[in-house]
């Protein structure tokens, strides 16, 4: 587990403005992580988020942050009290996380195993050229059927290696339970699984390196003329891109978007296989969870705006997200709320798999609810609680992929029964 210490307040008084440039030292220190006191209300948060801070964690009016200094600074300047805290190496214990290779390897054997439901495919190669592999899990796996079909992704914030153990258990619930558990079994036969264990195998393989946590978010890409790497992929996506002060424009940020939507390599494969599966102008991928850690919460659309509707996201699909969240939250005791409720957050996933798609998107924010318990880096000994914690939400949403309308009894007047075009 990894242990957090308080080592001081930001000193202000000796920064000025006009010395925080962007040729200044203190601009090519590294992202630290903090404590923020007195940010109690969502106006609060929005502010500390809009200077491209990563807000990591809320607990009453105190936030955990990752922020550059500058950004550190501002924050004070904006009358909080901020506090940088150190976390300390990798522990021995966490070797029971999957590193690259080790997912890698864990995929290929269930393929070998499963070959009957099981297809090892690729979305394409990371930036550094890793592959990024895709899952498809189904009956008659090897056909494209006529069938619901949903994507569980993991792993866009490379710190958060817990999404990685949550998608590569998903595997294994699919394929262990097929044939032995009914309910799972159903779901099987009746949906087209689409799993993406490892949206950023580049910042994840960073963030491990030289055997100690360097709580890296972003990929490894370069950016600007500084020498600086990582977009945020998170903030890369195309729906409300950068619209919104949900995201930060300075390449050191720890939410930086990117200089265009999906100018990430990451994203783009994503994007690109969440458009084929447009069959004759209809996406089959009806439902999704995008999988992060930390906090405990489940979230939907829309996160670029504090309204509970807006362009796209009328009164009955607001109170189907929220009826069905709260449903998942009954089974895994996360928070359920639209994503904005914590903060302003623009060009997400789940704002464009839904805006743009039609997807039935949620983020699952992951174990623990605080640093206290680990933080970006809980110890090994929860993944199994952790990961099992969500299958019964998981196989939920696949179970309403055919027609989440019908969370809230309106299938008849929303869903047909007539098959989607092939």
């Amino acid at each position: 587990m990894v242990a957090f210490a308080v080592v001081g307040v930001v000193a202000l008084g000796t920064m000025t403005q006009a010395s925080a440039s962007p040729t200044s030292p203190i601009y090519q220190q590294k992202s630290a992580n903090y404590i923020v006191d007195g940010a109690s209300t969502q106006a609060d948060r929005n502010r500390v988020g809009q200077t491209g801070a990563s807000i990591d964690a809320v607990e009453g009016d105190r936030l955990d942050i990752t922020a550059t200094p500058v950004e550190a600074l501002k924050i004070g300047r904006l009358g909080y009290r901020i506090t940088r805290t150190e976390t300390e190496g990798f522990p021995a214990a966490d070797s029971g996380y999957h590193d690259y290779a080790e997912m890698q390897a864990e995929l290929d054997k269930a393929a070998k195993a499963y070959p009957k439901i099981l297809q090892k495919l690729s979305l394409g190669k990371s930036y550094e050229g890793r592959d990024m592999p895709l899952i498809k899990i189904s009956d008659n796996v090897a056909k494209d059927e006529n069938e619901p079909e949903i994507l569980y992704d993991a792993h866009q914030h490379a710190r958060e290696h817990l999404t990685v153990e949550m998608a590569l258990y998903l595997v294994k619930m699919f394929t262990e339970g097929y044939g032995k558990d009914s309910r799972i079994t159903r779901i099987v036969d009746t949906r087209e699984i689409w799993i993406v264990p490892d949206m950023n195998p580049d910042g994840g393989e960073y963030d491990v390196s030289g055997g100690k946590y360097h709580s890296w978010r972003k990929n490894r890409q370069p950016v600007g003329n500084g020498g600086y790497k990582g977009v945020d992929l998170n903030r890369n996506w195309g729906y409300k891109f950068a619209c919104c002060d949900g995201s930060s424009p300075v390449v050191s940020s720890e939410t930086y978007h990117g200089p265009s939507a999906f100018f990430a390599p990451e994203t783009q494969h994503l994007r690109d296989f969440v458009l084929s599966r447009r069959v004759n102008g209809v996406q089959q991928i009806k439902a999704g969870i995008d999988f992060h850690t930390y906090s405990e919460l489940i979230l939907w659309p829309y996160g670029y705006t504090t309204q509970t509707t807006a362009a796209g996201l009328n009164g009955d699909q607001q109170k189907t997200f929220a009826t069905l969240g709260k449903a998942f939250a009954k089974s895994n005791g996360y928070t359920p709320e639209q994503s904005s409720s914590l903060y302003i957050t623009d060009g997400s996933i789940i704002d464009w798999l839904w805006a743009n798609q039609g997807i039935w998107a949620f983020t699952f924010e992951m174990y623990p609810t605080t640093p206290g318990k680990g933080g970006f880096y809980p110890p090994a000994s929860v993944i199994n609680r952790e990961t099992a914690r969500n299958q019964d939400a998981s196989l939920t949403l696949a179970e309403y992929a055919d027609c989440a309308y019908r969370a809230i009894k309106k299938e008849q007047q929303y869903c047909t029964t007539s098959p989607s075009p092939r």
